[in-house]
């Protein structure tokens, strides 16, 4: 059985380990233990799933818990895929901050996913990588 909770304190050696047990260590600077450490530290919202205690899934979230929720890591470890852990992670997620909005930006494999489940598409995010693409 999955047990659900909030953890706000999880150690980036679990979060790191759910990151390379998904398809989202790909695009995490997992070899990065300052990044990651200060990934953890300012998300203000971090969901896990876990099975027997050991992690199997995490939702980490920046929220102002009031208007809008960003949803930057959703990582389900792949051999427990496809049974329903990214979803709940998500109604948990929202159910934290009801009144926010929550927002995230797909990882391409997944970009059929989240329509799936009932989440919308949205025509309007944009996004720079460093304030010198601004011109």
């Amino acid at each position: 059985m999955i047990s659900y909770q909030v953890e706000n304190n999880l150690s980036a050696d679990e979060f790191v380990r759910v990151l390379q047990r998904s398809t989202l260590a790909d695009r995490r600077p997992v070899n990065d233990p300052v990044r990651i450490a200060a990934m953890l530290a300012h998300g203000n919202l971090v969901i896990t799933a876990r099975d027997k205690g050991a992690i199997v899934g995490v939702a980490r979230s920046v929220t102002d818990f009031s208007f809008c929720t960003y949803l930057s890591d959703l990582a389900v470890d792949v051999d427990y895929q496809h049974k329903g852990i990214g979803k709940e992670l998500i109604r948990r997620t929202q159910l934290e901050a009801p009144q926010a909005k929550l927002i995230l930006l797909s990882a391409p494999a997944a970009i059929h996913y989240y329509p799936h489940i009932g989440m919308k598409r949205h025509d309007y995010c944009f996004y720079i990588d460093s304030a010198d693409e601004l011109t």
